[in-house]
């Protein structure tokens, strides 16, 4: 469905789910410096509506959440927007998710990680340029 030619970062558009407010101003200041489009909310049931009214290739989203873990952010939001790619960061390196109960290759970024690696698998996810500059 991507193309195999490198994707423009500034053509990607990413969601952000993070409760920690530290961590997402973090992250979502990290992804734009390296030239994607962020748009970031504090918890899984602001992201539901913004993923129904814009479109986003990337949901980025925190696992343990109030109101709405990710993995049901992620179950949701596979229904509305099948074609969005997910990935999951957490701090729980043991948290085991369920066969079938993710998207089909959504990945899990454990913390702590450096943000080059971060800037590196959303890279990878979409075959663009080096994470040069973190």
């Amino acid at each position: 469905m991507w193309p195999a030619a490198g994707y423009d970062r500034v053509m990607i558009r990413i969601l952000l789910a993070e409760d920690d407010d530290s961590m997402r101003e973090y992250l979502a200041r990290a992804l734009e410096r390296s030239g994607y489009a962020v748009t970031s909310v504090d918890r899984g049931t602001a992201a539901l509506p913004l993923i129904e009214e814009s479109s986003f290739d990337l949901l980025l989203t925190d696992i343990v959440m109030p109101e709405m873990d990710g993995i049901e952010l992620a179950q949701r939001a596979n229904v509305i927007a099948p074609n969005m790619r997910v990935m999951f960061i957490t701090g729980f390196a043991a948290v085991t998710l369920k066969s079938g109960a993710t998207p089909p290759d959504a990945k899990i970024l454990s913390k702590p990680f450096h943000l080059r690696d971060l800037v590196l698998e959303v890279d990878r996810m979409f075959q663009v340029g080096s994470a040069s500059g973190l």
